[in-house]
């Protein structure tokens, strides 16, 4: 049991801290040659910033384990929402721009209805899978498509600091980033399956939790971090874009490895809870444009919400224990 736990946190810290390797690297090699880097930031940023989720979900379904990888995405959805949005909201309101209601929030409303209706038959198929990789690529073609349509929203991406790594440095950066980025997720899987059988439970409940939270760190310190210097857009952006990789990425990969029938509380608990908070958090950006329209001012998301988001984790949290 404490070797278990001791791969988890040592699995947590390298997984972090290579999938920052990582996206430097690829970022810098991308700019290197050529690429936008408005492209880069809605491409390889935003599937480096799930880079965790993504390996371990990898990691998880190829071991057979994929019940870990379907929490460990629908755990993470939960926890932006709730737990890093929430925390956020408590250090700092954010700012939200009109065309975060009628893209990025609305894309990502869509996908979680559409998801929803693919895995209501209780099992996440191989065409599954792939429907939802296949939206993932619109998605992320419509936006860059809808990028280069607002001239203000490529300013302000030119205004952005980059970290541009010489191009020795930056393969290198890459690579060690993604060979460690391999080793920590398979630290962390092991860790995570021999936890949940020495405690007695599911896999899907060890990735709906532990793994669910480590993989939410990197989220939790960029939102935070952009929310202190100021870069509220950026912050609601990096949670949003997050949920959009790992409800159609991370979530599509062990529907592709093999077909997965999934525990009735998967879906009637927590991919319900995933929903309903998602649709709170459009209602609550919805009626925040609408106050600002009204009074002639900015509209934020404040402490109110962030509360009620974090006390709205701490009830799923409750509604795990009680029905494990």
């Amino acid at each position: 049991m404490l070797l278990a736990v001791s791969m988890i946190l040592v699995g947590f810290i390298v997984l972090i801290w290579s999938a920052d390797l990582f996206v430097a690297g690829a970022a810098s090699i991308a700019k290197n040659m050529g690429m936008s880097p408005i492209i880069v930031g809605l491409t390889i940023v935003s599937i480096g910033t799930s880079a965790p989720e993504i390996l371990v979900s990898i990691t998880a379904s190829m071991s057979g384990a994929g019940e870990l990888a379907i929490g460990n995405a629908i755990g993470s959805n939960i926890a932006n929402i709730a737990l890093v949005l929430g925390i956020t909201l408590l250090v700092a309101p954010l700012m939200v721009q009109e065309r975060c209601m009628k893209s990025e929030v609305f894309l990502l409303l869509v996908s979680t209805f559409v998801v929803g209706q693919l895995i209501l038959d209780g099992e996440l198929s191989q065409s599954d899978g792939w429907l939802m990789v296949a939206l993932l690529v619109f998605i992320i073609a419509r936006l860059v498509s809808q990028q280069f349509k607002d001239p203000g929203l490529l300013e302000e991406a030119g205004d952005e600091p980059e970290r541009l790594l010489p191009p020795g440095r930056a393969w290198f950066s890459f690579l060690v980033g993604l060979v460690l980025l391999i080793i920590s997720s398979k630290l962390l899987v092991w860790g995570a399956v021999h936890t949940a059988q020495e405690l007695g439970v599911s896999e899907l409940v060890i990735g709906l939790t532990i793994v669910a939270i480590g993989t939410s760190l990197p989220e939790l310190a960029a939102t935070i971090a952009s929310a202190m210097r100021g870069h509220t857009e950026i912050a609601l952006g990096n949670i949003i874009g997050s949920n959009l990789f790992n409800l159609l990425g991370v979530m599509a990969i062990p529907g592709i490895v093999a077909t997965h029938t999934l525990e009735p509380a998967a879906i009637s608990r927590d991919y319900l809870t995933m929903t309903l908070l998602t649709v709170f958090l459009a209602i609550s950006i919805y009626i925040s444009r609408m106050r600002s329209k009204s009074s002639v001012g900015h509209a934020y998301l404040g402490r109110t919400l962030g509360t009620l988001l974090v006390a709205s984790y701490a009830l799923y949290y409750y509604s795990l224990y009680t029905t494990m």
